[in-house]
């Protein structure tokens, strides 16, 4: 996946701290896919393109149950952590540093698009 990503960040001079923030997006985003996707099968796929004003990034996960990750709420990080309920950080951080996530579910198959703006 790093290896994937690190050789389009290179093909299209993406400047180092978007490769940065798409490189945490995609772990994060794909460490929820293999924890928590009801269902999931040995396989996710990971799609990429890169316009001159967008970096996309899409996971694919086959023969899951539905959940769009771009609904989850967002965790209280003003809570002190006794007071926190365990999750959401995950999805909340990737949030924050892409600009959109896209979500769609079709026949038991679930894709997940983040989509970061690029300046140039």
């Amino acid at each position: 996946m790093f290896a994937r990503l690190g050789e389009s960040f290179t093909a299209h001079s993406i400047d180092e701290k978007t490769a940065f923030s798409l490189n945490l997006a995609a772990e994060e985003l794909f460490t929820n896919f293999v924890r928590h996707n009801v269902g999931s099968g040995d396989r996710i796929t990971l799609e990429i393109d890169v316009t001159e004003n967008e970096f996309r990034f899409s996971f694919t996960d086959y023969d899951v149950e539905p959940w769009d990750p771009a609904t989850a709420p967002d965790p209280d990080v003003d809570l002190p952590m006794e007071e926190r309920s365990p999750g959401g950080l995950g999805i909340h951080l990737v949030k924050s540093v892409v600009d959109r996530l896209a979500y769609e579910y079709k026949n038991r198959v679930m894709k997940v698009t983040a989509i970061k703006k690029l300046e140039r």
